[in-house]
Formats: C-alpha cells, structure tokens, sequence
C-alpha cells in the first residue's frame, strides 16, 4: 500500500541554507565500482538525466550515479570537519 503525504504550510523549524555545490551536468560522466539498486524517481527528473545524457553521449544512469557520488563525497568532507 503507498503511503500518502498531506503537506501543510507549517513551519519547518532551523533551516541552513548551504552553498550551491552540485556539479553541472557535464561534469556527471564518470566510471568507479558499482552494486545494482532498484529505485523510484520522478518522471521530470529521469526525463531531464535522459535529456542531458543523450547531449553529452552517455548513458544516462551514469549522470544519476556521479551526481550521488559528488553529493556523498561533499557530505563526507564536511562531516569530517
């Protein structure tokens, strides 16, 4: 059963706002180690990886996987300080 989300327009508490870190879509074409994961997303976000993908001739799993890498390694480094 899909749970459902009723969304209000109360506060959401402390809120830091952090710098614009993620890289462009051309910096997403990269190759490392993978483990197969099934996963949901949106269809504007599929449809705008296929978009990108298709203009720099890659595959466009691999734009996802290297956006997730930037943001993991991004978080690592901070956590580290």
């Amino acid at each position: 059963m899909k749970t459902k989300f009723k969304y209000t327009d109360e506060p959401l508490g402390k809120i830091k706002v952090v710098d614009d870190f993620l890289p462009s879509p051309e910096e997403l074409a990269f190759k490392e180690d993978n483990v197969k994961v099934t996963i949901t997303l949106s269809k504007a976000s599929v449809d705008f990886f296929k978009k990108e993908a298709k203009k720099q001739h890659v595959q466009y799993q691999k734009m996802i996987r290297r956006l997730l890498d930037l943001y993991t390694m991004h978080h690592q480094r901070v956590s580290n300080k």
